[in-house]
């Protein structure tokens, strides 16, 4: 099992680009629209993360691209 660097879409799209620590972050991601979501490792997986997909996706293109069904967290401001 990889741990995997997460990369979200900060369009409303909710894609999530998961890259292998040891592996080369995609040229893609490093555009304005994408930033730096965590790490996702064996124990825990974000909702829409399907590690057998992980694991196929990883060995034909080196990265795993999904759409994330998590809503996100917002600041509360006081």
């Amino acid at each position: 099992m990889y741990a995997y660097n997460l990369f979200r879409s900060t369009k409303p799209d909710g894609l999530v680009c998961a890259v292998p620590e040891e592996r080369s972050v995609p040229p893609f991601v490093m555009g304005p629209h994408w930033e730096f979501g965590g790490r996702v490792d064996e124990r825990e997986a974000p909702l829409g993360f399907d590690r057998k997909a992980a694991q196929t996706g990883v060995r034909y293109n080196g990265f795993y691209l999904y759409a994330s069904f998590q809503k996100e967290r917002r600041a509360i401001r006081a």
